[in-house]
Formats: structure tokens, sequence, C-alpha cells
């Protein structure tokens, strides 16, 4: 029995390295911050089957839409996302995207099973006005069949939870939570001028649409952003969700008069199997939004940027436990926590967020940061210029900025767009293969000897060419070069970013999976579509 099931963990995790590889390569679903836009929002509570990658799928409640709703965004040339829906389940729920000073209001129905009883909403950071349903311990309270309907002004811009005030150690982690974007409602000048700009107009220039739900976080100069990204981190203890199926199950026909028509599902011990990012597990959360095989799983998480790109996260905790999560590549800048600015006390115009190497996402608690990438500190070349060099790409020029990147008015329709200039022609590698500077500080191997395979990319540039660059007309590139990527077009980096507990990148204790996504870097010439 027990080589039995090592063999069949064997081969679902090789199965789980191909599908990633796989979505690695082909790279074509990213992220943006998709949802619905209010400021009315008419909201059901219903049961619902979600799937996991080792081939569950695990009874679950969640909040989703009752009826259409008032619209969808990002909307980028006025179109919604390819295939936005919002089923009458979802796992997050709905993304509720509002502007500073509206007054929001949210009616609930109860669509949960009877014997699962009343639910609720609990919108922490604002305050809240209920009418209607019955009073419960925490807020208003919708009856099995019931509504119950929210009021709040959009007090202040940022990143906020919401999630059921009724029984919440149940019904928290059966699935009912979600998240509330505010919008700031003026753009600080700074986000329409400078480099601001000037990002803008690069992707512009390639072709890219413009799928940010704002052009900055806050109300504040120093929060512009190029990109944003929701992501909404939770566990499940399946053990649980097999309980409370059972129970309401047994109890699928009583009325709520029947004092026996009820749930008394134990939450403790907690052993959560299963770990997710928006709803979904590695390597789910890198397919596309609206994915038609996550039919209550609409939303996903795979990052891209280019260099020099501010990248705004979104970051909640919607579980029970603290996750440790790592951004590979750079730091993140936290912005603000549950829609309060971080500003220096005795200079409201400096932001005065820490700079963090992992950023803990705790229970209830939201941030914004920014995550920024530009090759600066890697002391070579992330191009591989070589001036000497017949292939104009490898030639190009770098000309500092006051800050010291290619940012010129030239550069803008240049693939080295916010290159670092200081490393500008230095080689990374003592004896390259191809066509790229010799005499830097690394020996790299022989892809055929020592990197071969799917996870090697042929070079360690940016740019359309550069394994080709890297490897010369006549050498040769590892299989994945030839499978996904040919070796002639697009080339980048990806940084894994994941939980720093181990445990939590499994998918059922099975490696690869859980709390894990690539962030993918890619030069400018590269169109990164946000549309799925």
């Amino acid at each position: 029995m027990r080589a039995t099931k090592m063999n069949k963990a064997i081969s679902i995790t090789r199965l789980l390295l191909a599908a990633m590889v796989a979505m690695l390569l082909t790279a074509t679903a990213y992220a943006a911050a998709p949802g619905i836009t209010g400021p009315t929002f008419s909201l059901t509570a219903q049961s619902a089957y979600i799937s996991q990658p080792d081939g569950q799928a695990i009874y679950s409640w969640g909040y989703g839409c009752n009826g259409a709703p008032t619209g969808f965004a990002p909307r980028p040339g006025g179109a919604d996302l390819a295939n936005a829906n919002c089923s009458t389940m979802q796992i997050p729920g709905p993304t509720l995207i509002v502007t500073e000073g509206q007054t929001v209001t949210i009616t609930l129905t109860n669509g949960l099973p009877t014997a699962a009883g009343n639910t609720s909403i609990l919108f922490p950071g604002f305050a809240v006005t209920s009418t209607g349903g019955v009073p419960g311990l925490l807020t208003q309270e919708a009856v099995p069949g019931g509504t119950v309907s929210y009021s709040f002004v959009a007090s202040s811009p940022g990143t906020r939870a919401y999630y059921s005030g009724t029984q919440g150690d149940l019904q928290v982690e059966m699935g009912l939570f979600g998240a509330v974007i505010v919008l700031p409602n003026a753009v600080p000048t700074a986000c329409t001028s400078g480099l601001a700009a000037a990002n803008l107009a690069v992707e512009n220039h390639w072709g890219e649409s413009d799928f940010r739900l704002a052009a900055a976080a806050y109300d504040h100069a120093k929060t512009c952003y190029d990109r944003e990204y929701l992501f909404q981190f939770s566990e499940m203890d399946p053990n649980i969700h097999i309980q409370a199926l059972a129970q309401v199950t047994a109890r699928l026909n009583c009325v709520v008069t029947d004092p026996t028509c009820s749930l008394n599902v134990p939450t403790e011990p907690y052993h959560p199997a299963y770990f997710m990012i928006n709803g979904r597990s590695m390597p789910d959360d890198m397919d596309p939004n609206y994915a038609v095989q996550y039919q209550h799983q609409p939303y996903n998480g795979n990052p891209h940027m280019h260099p020099g790109e501010q990248v705004l996260l979104r970051v909640i905790g919607q579980g029970r436990w603290q996750h440790p999560f790592h951004e590979h590549g750079n730091h993140v800048r936290i912005l603000g926590r549950d829609g309060n600015l971080i500003v220096s006390a005795s200079d409201t115009t400096q932001l005065a967020g820490p700079l963090l190497f992992t950023t803990t996402t705790t229970p209830g608690l939201a941030f914004d940061g920014i995550f920024y990438w530009t090759a600066k500190g890697l002391n070579w070349d992330a191009y591989g210029h070589k001036p000497a060099s017949t292939d104009p790409l490898a030639k190009l020029p770098c000309t500092p900025d006051a800050n010291g990147y290619n940012t010129g008015t030239t550069a803008q329709s240049a693939i080295n767009y916010y290159e670092w200039c200081q490393d500008h022609g230095k080689p990374v590698q003592v004896a390259p293969f191809g066509d790229v500077a010799a005499g830097g500080p690394v020996t790299l191997p022989d892809a055929n000897i020592f990197t071969n395979g799917a996870w090697y990319g042929g070079s360690p540039y940016l740019g359309p060419n550069a394994t080709v660059r890297a490897t010369g007309p006549t050498g040769t590139t590892p299989p994945s070069g030839t499978i996904a990527n040919p070796p002639g077009t697009e080339a980048g980096f990806a940084f894994m970013w994941h939980s720093h507990n181990e445990r939590e990148i499994t998918t059922n204790n099975i490696f690869p999976g859980g709390m894990l996504m690539m962030m993918l870097v890619d030069s400018r010439e590269f169109v990164i579509d946000e549309s799925n």
C-alpha cells in the first residue's frame, strides 16, 4: 500500500511539474485585478464544489452575484475582460470595486442550505448601517432564504477584506470572503506626468492596453503604479468541508423551526491540506481569469511585468493562519494597511511604509505594496549588449537619466527602456558561446552538459533573440527553446513567488502546489495582454 501511494504521489508530482512548466513557458494567462463595479451590489451566499489540482472537488460556500452586476472592471478600451462573469457562487467572492466618497450598498440573499442557518457580511474599516434581517452577534444577519442590506461610505482608498460575520470559524473556512477595492476620487498630478506618463507611453508604443483600475493606489503623489494584482490567501481543511456536507445532506429537508435543523461541525483541531491564492492552488492559479474549468474560482494569480514598472500588489489574508509570502526578485514597499496610507509623521509628503523581504499575510488584514524590478544590482548587463556586434539589438545605447536609468525619449521605443546604465555592456560570461560580451565573472555550463531541460531558458539575458545570441548561430539550445518559445523570440526571467512555510507550497502534501506562482519579467517588446 505504501509503495502504491508513493508511486501515485510521484506521478502526480510529475504531472504538476509538467503543467507548471507548460504554463511558465507559454505564458499566456496573466492576472490584473478583475471585479465588479458598484456602488450597488446584489450578492448571494450559496453552496457549490470547487476543484483542486489533485482532482478533488471540495464542497464549499461562497458569495456570488444575485443577477447581473452593474458592470465589470477593468475595461480597457471599454471592453470587459475575456469571459468575465459573476457566478451565483465563487471563491473568493466578487471583488467589489468602488470609488472614494461613494455610498456603497450591498444586499445579501441567504441561499445556503437551511441547516447552515443565518449568514452575513462584515466590512471592517467602514461605518456600516444595516437594514432588514435579524440581529446577530456582530451585525444584522440574513435568515435562510432571507435578505439583509449593508450601506457605508467608501471613506478612503485602498484594499480591504469582507467576510462572514456569522459563525466565522465555519463560514469563513467554507469560503465566505472577498475583497473591496476603493479607488481614489482624484488622480495625483504626478501620475500623469514624468516617468509615470512615460511608462504608459512605452506600453502604448508596443501595443499594450491599460488594465489598471486607477492611476494611483491612494490620494498621494507617490502611490502611482503601472500594473496591479490582487492576491487573497486562504487555506482549507477538507475534513471540515466533508463534515459540513454530511450534516447538510442529513438535514436536507429540515425546516428552520425544527431545533435539530442546524449544523454542529467541529473546526478544531485544524489541519488544512489546501493552500490557495485567489481560491486556486498552483498550477491552477496560472490559468486565465474566468477560465471555464473553474466555474466557481474565477480569479487567477499570475503576475507579469516589464523592468522599471511599478507593480501594485493588493494582498489580503482571508484564512485562519498567517502566511509568510516571499516575492523573489526584490523587496516589497508597503504603502498602506486596510486602507490606511503609511506616511511620515513629520512630513506627510513622504511614505513611511516598511520595505519587506517577506510579506506576512495576517488573517483579516489587507495591505497595498509596490514591487519594482529593473536589473539594478545584478552587476551585469541583463540585455547582453555588445557594441561590436552586427546585431542591432545587441548594441542598443544606454543613456542614463538623473537616476541612472535609460528613460530618455529615444529609449521609449527600445526594448531596453529602463535599463540600469551602470551595468550596460558588462558581461556575465567568462567565455560566452555566442554573440555576447566576454570576460565576466561567471562560466555558464554548456546547455547539453548540465542545464539541459525545460527549466533552463537557454540564456541569462532579456530580449527577443537573447537565446540565439547567448548560444551563437551554431550553438545548441535546450528543449525548452524549441518546445514552447523558439530561441529567436521572447526570452525573460521568472521569479518564483511562494509561501516561506514549505508545507504551504504543497497540495494535499504533494509538491509543487499550494501558495506558489511566478512573477514573469520580460523586456518591452513582449506584449503583456491582461485580457484573460
